[in-house]
């Protein structure tokens, strides 16, 4: 099946904008002819969203407060309104930032799905909203739940495990959850270094799958990560929302480490990658000039 679309085409690893025609044979692109065409339709790869927390839709603009007691578990401010949720607010919830993520040209997205098997299941109910799945919204969710009352029967019916620092839970714990979700042959993954560098190596003991955060890793914590091959998300606009600061994006590039970006809490941030996007690229190219600003000169 061929088709052919025309508008602004943003092309190549530059993401130069091109208006034009693309021609698609069975989901591969066949030809790019330049062109100028009338319309304001923007023709682009579709976004993965490598980190969110959709469950926080039900919340919005919560007061300022550290981060600790905003989101860790379990009596973080987050956790204490999840808590007294209703399910079919939660997954109502959960629907319009799916939408917003359509609209805005994600197709699919990883979530820390907090709740147990409970909220696993609320998002997959949140997922089978017939307009998610046919034409243009079609979006693909990975799931990551965790544990309640270390019941680990969610591991059943999602992807894999999404934990929070290993500051927040015991280490024995933490080790039984990993070990459960290896046995299920599911992914597992851990946010590190979002507050401070002490849970870094921790989870780098924990082998796991991919990192989020890494704010505040240092050179010997991104070096660690590079010889273990462990990708890292970054969620620059929530960091810099809940203060954490700027995660070291250029040196992580640089050691070799795969870089993914994700919006990270709903409460505080859009699921708009367009605006993860345009804040990275602003700090990266913010690191380099200061780079060559303040680099030795002969």
């Amino acid at each position: 099946m061929e088709q052919t679309l025309r508008g602004t085409i943003i092309l190549g690893d530059e993401f130069e904008p091109v208006d034009g025609y693309i021609t698609i044979e069975n989901g591969i692109i066949k030809n790019i002819e330049e062109s100028n065409v009338s319309t304001e339709t923007i023709i682009a790869p579709c976004f993965v969203n490598a980190h969110t927390h959709i469950g926080d839709s039900v919340i919005k603009d919560p007061p300022r407060m550290p981060l600790a007691e905003l989101v860790q578990p379990p009596d973080g401010l987050k956790h204490r309104i999840l808590k007294e949720t209703s399910h079919d607010d939660l997954v109502g919830s959960m629907k319009a930032s799916i939408d917003d993520m359509i609209k805005t040209g994600t197709c699919a997205f990883a979530d820390f799905r907090e709740g147990g098997m409970a909220g696993v299941m609320a998002l997959k109910e949140a997922l089978k909203t017939p307009y998610l799945n046919t034409g243009t919204g079609k979006i693909e969710a990975k799931i990551l739940g965790r544990p309640l009352a270390r019941e680990m029967d969610y591991l059943d019916s999602c992807d894999g495990t999404g934990l929070s620092s290993t500051n927040d839970l015991e280490m024995d714990l933490i080790k039984d959850i990993v070990t459960h979700t290896r046995k299920k042959g599911k992914k597992f993954a851990i946010h590190a270094g979002e507050r401070e560098t002490s849970d870094i190596s921790h989870a780098l003991e924990l082998e796991p799958d991919f990192l989020i955060h890494m704010t505040h890793a240092a050179d010997r914590d991104i070096k660690a990560v590079a010889a273990a091959d462990i990708p890292v998300v970054v969620c620059l606009r929530s960091n810099l929302m809940t203060g954490s600061g700027l995660p070291p994006i250029k040196k992580m590039l640089d050691e070799g480490i795969l870089v993914a970006a994700g919006t990270d809490n709903v409460m505080l941030n859009s699921v708009n990658m367009f605006s993860e996007i345009i804040a990275t690229r602003l700090t990266l190219l913010t690191s380099m000039s200061l780079v060559l600003r303040y680099s030795p000169t002969n």
